[in-house]
Order: C-alpha cells, then sequence, then structure tokens
C-alpha cells in the first residue's frame, strides 16, 4: 500500500520538476550580491528596482530576480546612507553572479529621532501573554489540520475528530470559549458541536498570534479563553509575481494532497489566489476492536471504518495600497465530505446493510457535508494623527448531517438520509481607531457588531433556528512610563440578544394525560424566546522589561453568553448518543484571571514561564442527570463556580552552532466549586504534559541545502481527575520524527522545500484525553509516513 501510495507522489512531482525544467529554458534567475565598498560588509536590505522586476537583498547581502527573459537590463541598486547606482545586466545562459558595490553618501544629515520598534519589541512590550507562530513553524510542523499543527505550542491542544478535522482547545477550554479569527473577522460556524470541525484552509497562512487567556476586551464574547487570530498576509512587493505548489503524501490513511498558490502586485494593486484538493482514506489505529456501549466491533485492517473525506478550498484576494490607504478583500470558500466513524453514530449499525469495509476510501453513511463561504475586506486609512482600521465580513456556513433512516421511539422510519441541515449567515463589522494623543500614550477605541441567522432542517432535531446580535465598544490605553516600562488598561461594555423560534416534531407521540385518557400530539421541542444579555469586561496590564528578562502582569473580567445550544436544545444527538436539554434560566459566564509571563532571553539560551489563576461565576456545562429518554441518559446544561489555576514553562538552548534543543510543560488543575458536580474537574481537562524538541542542522550535501533533523517526544501523564461519565486516561510517550531540506535540482530556479515526517514512530497505542473519538474507546492514529514537497515559483 505505502509503495503504490510514494509512487504515485513522485510521479506527481516528477510531473511538476518538468514543468519547472521547461519554463526555466525560456527564462532566468538573476543572482548577486550587495556590498558596502568601505568594509566588504552585507549591504542589508538593498532594493534593487527594474522596469517591472523588484527584490530586496536579505542579511548576507543576497537577492535574486525570478523569471527573467532573456535580454539586457538595467537596474537601481539603493541603499539608506549610500549613493544609488544603476548597473546593466545580460541575461541569457551561463550568467555568473553580480557583485554590486555601494559607496557611501556624502551628505551630512541633521539627527533624525528613531521612532521605529521590531515586532519582537512591541510583543515584549505588550502586557498581553501572546505567542507568535511564524510561516516557518507552519510550514516545519505541517499536520492534518490547522489545529492540529498549532498543538505543538504549549498550552494549545485540540478535540479531534478524526484525522483531517479538530478544533482548538486554550488551557483547557474550548468550543465558542476561543474565538478563531481570521483577517479580523471571527470565524462562525457550527463550532457548538462536539464532532464540527473548522473550516479553514491551513496553506498560504503566514503568521498567528495566539493569546492565552481572556480577550473579550478586544474580541467580546467567545474569547473568554483566547484567541487563534490568523493575520492577514504580508503586502506583495511591486513589480513582482510568486507563488508555489505544495505536494502532500500519507500513508497511514493514504492522504494525497495538492495545494497551489499565487500572488502579484503591479504598483499599486496586487492580486491573491489558492486552489487546495485533499482526499484521504479511513485512517488506522493501532487496534484489532472497538468496545462501544459494552458491544465489541472487530476492524478490519486496523481500519478506522468510514473516516474517509476529501475536502476542495478555494481563495481569491484583491488589494489596493497606496499613501495612506491599503484594502484588501478576500473570497473563500471550503468544501469538505467526512464519514463518521461509523460505529460511533449509535448501535443501530449492527443492522445495517452497508459493506464498510469494501472499500476504505469511499464516505457511507453517516457522513457530513459542508460548505463554509467567506468574504472579508480590510481597509486601513491613515487620517493625521489616526489610524482607522475598518472590517467587514460575511459568511455562509452550510452542514448537511446524513444517516441511515431508521425509526426511533414514536418516530417512525424518516423519509430520508438527512438527519440535520444548519444554514448559518454572519455579517460582522469591526472598528478601530489608533491614535497617540501624545508620545507616551497609544489610544485605541473602537466597536465591533455581528448578527446571525441560522436556520434549520432534516428529520432530527437538536438545536432552534435563531438570530444572535451582539454589539461591544471598548477603550483601551497603553502609557508608557519609560522605554521599559508600560501600563495597559481598558474598558468594554457588550449588549447580545438571541431569538429562539418555536419547532414541533413532525411526528405525533403518544402522551398519557392527568385524567388517564390519551393524546397523540406533535410535541414542542423550543419556543419562541427572545433573551437579552449585557455585560462589561475591563483589563489591566503591567509589562517591564530589564535588560535580558522582561516581566507581565494581567488581570481581567470577561464574559460569554450563553450559546443557543446551551438554552435551548431538546433532542437526541446520537453522535454523542445522548438525550441534550437547553437552560433558558442560564446567566453569561463571568471569568476573572491572574495571567503572568516572566521570559529571559540570552543569545544561547532562554526560559519562560507562565502561571494563571482563573474563577468561574457561572460556568456553563452539559451536565449528565439520572434520567433517561427512552434507553438514551439525559444531559442538562447547568452552571457552577469554577477554580482553574495552571501554567506553561518553556525553555530553548542552542548546544551548538547546528544542535538546538527545547523543552515545554504544561499544566491545568480545575474544579467545579459549587453546583451538581461539586469537588469534579471540568470535561476534556489536559493532563500534565511535556514535549522534548532537538533540530540539528547538518552541512550541505549533493544537492541537500540545510538539511534539519526534528524530534518530538511528547510525555502525557495519566488523567485521574475526571467527571463522571468521563473514564479515566493513561499517560502515554510518543516520539515524532521530521526530516527538512531545500533541494537545488535546477539551475535557474529556486530550489525545492522537502519535509518527510514520521509520527508516532513505535505505532503506540495511546489515548488523548482531549480527543472526541476517546469517549468511545478510539485510540489516536497508528504510525503515519508523510512526504510534502514544495516547489516554489
Amino acid at each position: 500500500m505505502y509503495p503504490n501510495m510514494f509512487h504515485k507522489i513522485m510521479n506527481i512531482g516528477l510531473f511538476f520538476s518538468l514543468c519547472s525544467t521547461v519554463f526555466a529554458q525560456d527564462s532566468f534567475q538573476i543572482k548577486g550580491v550587495v556590498i558596502h565598498a568601505k568594509d566588504l560588509s552585507p549591504a542589508v536590505g538593498a532594493t534593487i528596482v527594474g522596469e517591472k522586476l523588484h527584490s530586496v537583498s536579505s542579511d548576507a547581502g543576497v537577492f535574486t530576480l525570478n523569471n527573467v527573459t532573456q535580454g539586457t537590463y538595467s537596474f537601481t541598486v539603493s541603499h539608506i546612507g549610500c549613493k544609488p547606482q544603476t548597473i546593466s545586466v545580460t541575461v541569457g545562459p551561463n550568467m555568473k553572479e553580480i557583485k554590486v558595490y555601494l559607496n557611501e553618501a556624502a551628505t551630512v544629515l541633521e539627527e533624525v529621532k528613531v521612532n521605529g520598534k521590531t515586532k519582537r519589541r512591541e510583543v515584549m512590550e505588550t502586557p498581553m501573554v501572546t505567542h507568535t507562530v511564524s510561516e516557518e513553524f507552519l510550514k516545519s510542523n505541517r499536520e492534518n489540520s490547522l489545529m492540529q499543527t498549532l498543538s505543538k505550542i504549549a498550552r494549545v491542544s485540540t478535540i479531534n475528530i478524526g484525522s483531517g478535522q479538530s478544533k482548538p482547545v486554550i488551557r483547557g477550554l474550548g468550543f465558542n470559549r476561543v474565538a478563531v479569527v481570521q483577517n479580523g473577522i471571527k470565524h462562525e460556524a457550527q463550532q457548538w458541536g462536539n464532532d464540527h470541525g473548522l473550516e479553514i484552509d491551513q496553506h498560504g497562512i503566514e503568521n498567528i498570534q495566539i493569546i492565552k487567556g481572556p480577550a473579550s476586551l478586544l474580541y467580546g464574547s467567545d474569547a473568554i479563553a483566547g484567541v487563534v487570530n490568523i493575520q492577514p498576509n504580508k503586502i506583495p512587493l511591486p513589480n513582482t509575481f510568486g507563488g508555489e505548489v505544495n505536494i502532500l503524501g500519507e500513508s497511514n490513511n493514504n492522504l494525497l494532497g495538492v495545494s497551489a498558490g499565487i500572488s502579484t502586485r503591479k504598483d499599486k494593486w496586487f492580486y491573491r489566489s489558492r486552489l487546495t484538493y485533499r482526499d484521504y482514506g479511513d485512517y488506522k489505529v493501532p487496534a484489532n476492536r472497538i468496545n462501544y456501549e459494552n458491544y465489541v466491533f472487530e476492524l478490519d485492517d486496523n481500519n478506522l471504518r468510514n473516516t474517509a473525506g476529501n475536502e476542495a478550498d478555494a481563495s481569491l484576494s484583491i488589494g489596493y495600497v497606496a499613501e495612506g490607504f491599503k484594502t484588501e478583500t478576500v473570497f473563500s470558500n471550503v468544501n469538505a465530505k467526512n464519514g463518521f466513524f461509523a460505529n460511533a453514530h449509535g448501535l443501530e449499525v449492527r443492522t445495517s446493510s452497508i459493506d464498510y469495509d469494501s472499500s476504505n476510501r469511499d464516505v457511507d453513511l453517516p457522513f457530513h457535508k459542508v460548505n463554509h463561504f467567506k468574504i472579508t475586506n480590510n481597509t486601513t486609512i491613515s487620517a493625521g494623527e489616526h489610524n482607522l482600521h475598518l472590517d467587514f465580513g460575511y459568511q455562509n456556513n452550510n452542514r448537511e448531517e446524513h444517516s441511515e433512516p431508521v425509526p426511533h421511539g414514536y418516530m417512525p422510519t424518516p423519509p430520508n438520509t438527512k438527519e440535520r441541515l444548519f444554514i448559518k449567515n454572519t455579517y460582522s463589522l469591526n472598528f478601530r481607531d489608533n491614535f497617540k494623543p501624545s508620545d507616551q500614550h497609544g489610544m485605541v477605541v473602537g466597536l465591533n457588531a455581528e448578527y446571525q441567522n441560522n436556520n434549520i432542517g432534516g428529520w432530527g432535531f437538536l438545536i432552534p433556528e435563531y438570530n444572535r446580535f451582539t454589539a461591544g465598544v471598548f477603550a483601551y490605553d497603553q502609557f508608557e512610563v519609560n522605554s521599559n516600562f508600560h501600563i495597559l488598561a481598558g474598558l468594554r461594555y457588550d449588549l447580545g440578544r438571541v431569538a429562539t423560534k418555536a419547532y414541533y416534531d413532525w411526528y405525533p407521540s403518544t402522551v398519557n394525560n392527568e385524567d388517564g385518557s390519551t393524546s397523540y400530539i406533535k410535541l414542542q421541542r423550543s419556543k419562541n424566546k427572545t433573551l437579552n444579555f449585557g455585560s462589561l469586561s475591563a483589563a489591566l496590564g503591567l509589562s517591564y522589561i530589564d535588560n535580558k528578562t522582561s516581566y507581565k502582569i494581567n488581570i481581567g473580567r470577561s464574559f460569554r453568553m450563553p450559546l443557543a445550544n446551551e438554552l435551548a436544545s431538546d433532542g437526541v444527538n446520537y453522535h454523542m448518543y445522548r438525550y441534550e436539554k437547553g437552560n433558558l434560566d442560564l446567566d453569561p459566564e463571568i471569568s476573572y484571571q491572574l495571567d503572568v509571563a516572566v521570559d529571559y532571553t540570552a543569545k544561547t539560551f532562554s526560559i519562560g514561564v507562565s502561571p494563571f489563576v482563573n474563577i468561574f461565576q457561572n460556568f456553563i456545562y452539559l451536565n449528565p442527570t439520572s434520567s433517561y429518554y427512552e434507553t438514551i441518559q439525559i444531559y442538562e446544561y447547568t452552571q457552577a463556580e469554577v477554580f482553574r489555576v495552571g501554567g506553561e514553562l518553556n525553555a530553548s538552548t542552542t548546544l551548538t552552532k547546528n544542535l538546538q534543543l527545547d523543552a515545554s510543560v504544561e499544566y491545568v488543575y480545575s474544579e467545579q466549586t459549587s453546583g451538581p458536580k461539586k469537588g469534579f474537574t471540568l470535561p476534556f481537562s489536559p493532563p500534565l504534559s511535556g514535549l522534548l524538541s532537538s533540530r540539528y542542522q547538518f552541512n550541505n550535501f549533493l544537492f541537500f541545502k540545510k538539511p534539519q533533523l526534528i524530534a518530538d517526544y511528547r510525555i502525557t501523564a495519566a488523567q485521574e481527575s475526571i467527571v463522571p461519565p468521563e473514564e479515566k486516561t493513561e499517560g502515554y510517550q510518543v516520539l515524532n520524527m521530521s526530516f527538512l531540506s531545500e533541494m537545488d535540482l535546477f539551475k535557474n530556479s529556486l530550489p525545492l522545500e522537502m519535509r518527510v515526517k514520521l509520527n508516532n514512530v513505535f505505532d503506540t497505542k495511546y489515548f488523548n484525553h482531549t480527543s472526541f473519538y476517546r469517549l468511545i474507546d478510539v485510540p489516536e492514529l497508528g504510525r503515519n509516513i508523510s512526504l510534502s514537497v514544495t516547489v516554489p515559483f
């Protein structure tokens, strides 16, 4: 099986390589270096400009110009403090590297005050505890989904739903307590569902900011536990064109995928586009059988039957940039079809006529289809001392869940397979005004508004149709006491309204009346009900930089509005095999949190610790009761006071020029201090976990450039602290290995990027306590070999 898959991958790679070779026969690459004539040091950041061609020199003074046709060209090379130099270059076969020597300018400048700050310095000065994820990290650690890729970061984990879907968990909290923001707009789908993943293409993302802890001040409700902020990509340089093709194959589920992206800019207009497609079969687990509801299911060839799927993504952006003005509009669409593990959707599969083991690539019942269409616009206007930021967004999420039509209780056999349909439209508006009333104060005032309309269909009811409106205004000030001491203080007030709609069963049920008679009526599952919410959020933070050590402390109050499923659900969730019942009397969640971060950074060593304390006044959770609907246990939404404490410890050292070691430890303790589960923890609470990583860079050999070998060893303790009906999870150790390298195969083209990754090296059977399938005794993926090749152009 594995050789066939890799033959396909290599054939695809050969095709793109041949295309690159043919292309290279008609175009060439100009390579050069810019040097200061006085001391022969490299000129970093020099600009090389010609007609429709542009480049900037690297830290080594090196520059390249790609896809240049044969001929003679003129370029102007400029650098701050140097005399510009115009050079003439003849492009053709057997070109040599160009060397440009720049002389100092004779002009004597008056004293200039420089106010610019690096990104790293800005992060250090901000009291909020954040983590920046680079494009290099995303490419080096890419997994089946974006959230699985980010799970290598301390205290970021995932709730996994099969091999291609997951949702984020930050410090033990997930679902609608973590906001995922893309291009300034909160991603809105059906996040409330245990088995609903994120509809985001992880290819082409350049930068992500993760906020660990409450961020309601900036993002309002749904950011009470943190934010995954997928930031807009950098604007292309003038007169440039480039792109990449990424080819991916994996052995565990025979995944084949390709993603191609391009970007171009003429002068003020720029364009970007990307297409991605992935197709995969059932994934394998290191187990021969699964025990679900005391029924044992045998697995065919270790395949978790009916977990195959496919995904097709497309995006297009159009932007314009001028002095004091910048705008970009992004159109994106994600379409996916994924099977649910057949033996996790009730026990009816025992009598099903479907032959799930006939193929490991087909998608049988039960499955879901989802299409997420999104339009975002980000506009920035500089007006004197004010920088105005406007974000607009529209999202349409269309989700269908299909299962075999079988009768349940009083419900007769449904007419089709469409169990549930959710159609959600979301309209978003953000506005921010950044200004400096004085040199010491940096003020931001703004507002957020969002309107949601959610419609339902299908024969299985779980949550009602609803409309939801939220709006918030905020202001904060970052005060610079001195260059190393900063204070941030802010306030926010939000208003929200949720209006649910009435729903009646499509079939009659038998009801025994008090007088002994019997009625046959269509039961009402939800009511026409409008609920209003409002709350204040606040934050106060300090940051202090003492040479190589930075200190941060942040205290805040955050809130979260109850969701429609928490307020008005009333039906059987066969994915979880339980009856879920909402509570219209729920109050908004109120959270108080203290965050501290201390980081020390030296030339070859760094260490950081970030503890936190968190108190919820009224945490909302789904509580199992002693009541049953037919034979299915009833769970009801309720609230409790919750105390949480934990933190992360990170360390990194460079032992030699080529060897780097990293280590991290993370822990969260949670306890309900009131309510029916007083003394218990929270569901899906992650256990103590540590990650040891080593990275060794070899010398160049053959056509391999910058080859690196990376080993990640995760050690996770047993989770003994649970809330019934959860079960305890044993500890485990898992080793992952990867090899990264650039490959300089073609003379006049950019080097290819290759990644070979071996996950779960020893095919260890283990259970992730935050995994959805862990509840039904399904272990994590077995050994998986992945090969990724990126062809830049």
